[in-house]
């Protein structure tokens, strides 16, 4: 996640040809929704914006069926429906939908994903980087040793989790699949091609799984943050361009961020449950969901959007899915009971308000059983940006940073992370969106040396393994005198890097 120099991160229309998964009850508009012809829908007020909402059942032999004819009578259109989660994502223009639905019989709640129409919207700047120049290149081939790639010298990030002594043991299993749930992966990229897994990639913006070939991709000017991050996890040892995480594993492309760059709740509950449906061993996620920064649960709209978010990435974990997600760029401490939160929501106008994590987390990064990362920088101090808080952060991993805070000695004098980038490219990006992928690449070096370990006990992995992290002296991150957060706990365990920073050597010899 960056909101910094890459979004941790974020016009809807239905794709063409979706192709629909009848394992998971996936329903294309209308199917089910429909009311019989000889029982005509109540009339509904169809005047108002037309919007998008999860409504999550609850659980009882018939009960989806039967929320389908309500959600109809009360003007609803479904889009699908993931029966087994109990979550179905409908369309409506009545502007009393959510408040008729919430009442109607095997409903547990329902909520509006979005404050905007479903119209095309302004692009949102999610993600600037720093293009790699062709000296800085050049000058990277020649300091590249034997089995490097030649832009590996610039990766500062790897020796910080040891992972170039990684790859002497293990570059991963093939057999590994992790999943990029972001803005889409180029996978014709060369560095990203030789492990792309297709049958794992989709795209999901509509919230509905769509397969047709490349549409898991960024279009021609949308963000690039997805196939940076891919880069990150795996991008292949092969004699060019950078060096994945773990170059040995395979990554698939699930996109669930519109073109303008918004993480809507449908589309991210269909992320995680196509993950689980279809192979995926590790997830990462480097954004929060749309349009909200904190979703509180007693708003019945943000609560319906907790709720659909925690069932797919339960129901995800329950299928052996690790899940690891970006802890945000807003140097929030998220252990506190109060938050000010000025950028909600993100797609009509703003308000202020203050929030208490524990009762409005940032999904999916605070949901329980996600592995939550914070950044640090290439002096292995916390980046300037990072959110922490003790008891929220599990493990840390390289993000990069400014310059101004922590610039390393050598070789990659700007302090930020190298990866690939759509059309072949390279370039540089900071954010707890870059410390994240680093966290699932090392879990993926896990799943590689245990083949048969269950998510728990690859995530008890990832934090036995990590290298305890003290939070050292007071946090003068700018030297200007003053404190600029507080670390709480001891080395094993505190608020700035949990229990530590990854070890992928570890990852590959335990």
């Amino acid at each position: 996640m960056a909101h910094l120099a890459s979004r941790r991160t974020r016009v809807l229309t239905l794709p063409v040809g979706l192709a629909l998964t009848a394992s998971l009850g996936f329903l294309p508009t209308g199917t089910a929704a429909a009311a019989p012809a000889d029982e005509p829908a109540a009339a509904v007020s169809a005047d108002g914006p037309k919007l998008s909402y999860v409504v999550n059942t609850r659980t009882g032999h018939g009960t989806v069926a039967q929320v389908r004819k309500a959600i109809s009578a009360a003007g609803g259109t479904v889009v699908t429906s993931y029966d087994k989660i109990g979550v179905v994502v409908v369309h409506s223009q009545n502007p009393d939908f959510g408040k008729t639905i919430r009442k109607a019989k095997g409903v547990q709640s329902a909520g509006a994903t979005r404050t905007s129409p479903i119209l095309p919207q302004a692009t949102k700047d999610i993600g600037v980087e720093q293009p790699l120049t062709a000296a800085e290149a050049r000058a990277a081939s020649k300091d590249a040793v034997a089995g490097q790639d030649p832009l590996e010298p610039l990766q500062w990030d790897l020796p910080a989790i040891k992972a170039d002594k990684a790859h002497k043991k293990s570059l991963g299993s093939s057999k590994v699949t992790v999943g990029v749930i972001d803005t889409g992966v180029d996978d014709t990229h060369p560095d990203l091609a030789p492990n792309f897994d297709r049958k794992a990639s989709v795209n999901c913006v509509s919230g509905a799984p769509d397969t047709t070939d490349g549409a898991w991709r960024p279009a021609a000017g949308e963000s690039d943050h997805g196939t940076h991050v891919a880069g990150t996890i795996a991008a292949a040892k092969n004699g060019t361009g950078v060096t994945g995480v773990a170059p040995g594993v395979k990554v698939s492309g699930i996109k669930v961020s519109t073109p303008a760059g918004y993480f809507y709740t449908e589309a991210v509950v269909c992320g995680f449950v196509w993950a689980a449906e279809h192979g995926v061993d590790v997830t990462n996620s480097s954004y929060y969901t749309d349009p909200w920064l904190f979703n509180c649960k007693n708003d019945p709209d943000q609560g319906a959007l907790v709720e659909a978010v925690t069932r797919a990435t339960r129901y995800a974990e329950g299928k052996g899915v690790v899940n690891v997600a970006a802890a945000g760029n807003s140097d929030h401490d998220l252990a506190l009971d109060a938050i000010e939160d000025t950028t909600s929501p993100n797609d009509s106008t703003t308000v202020t308000r203050t929030v208490d994590p524990s009762a409005c987390p940032d999904i999916p990064t605070m949901l329980p059983g996600v592995v939550t990362v914070s950044a640090t920088g290439a002096k292995n101090l916390k980046s300037s940006y990072s959110n922490y808080g003790l008891g929220v952060i599990d493990v840390a991993a390289p993000g990069g940073d400014s310059t101004r805070y922590q610039a390393p000695d050598a070789p990659a004098d700007n302090g930020l992370i190298l990866s690939t980038l759509p059309g072949g490219g390279f370039g540089y990006k900071a954010g707890t969106s870059m410390a994240s992928p680093h966290v699932a690449g090392v879990a993926a070096l896990i799943k590689s040396t245990h083949p048969h370990a269950s998510a728990a006990v690859v995530k008890a992995l990832l934090t036995l393994q990590a290298d305890a992290t003290a939070c050292g002296a007071p946090y003068d991150i700018d030297g200007d005198g003053t404190v600029d957060a507080v670390c709480q706990g001891g080395k094993q365990y505190n608020g700035f890097y949990g229990a530590g920073v990854v070890d992928a050597l570890d990852a590959v010899r335990w």
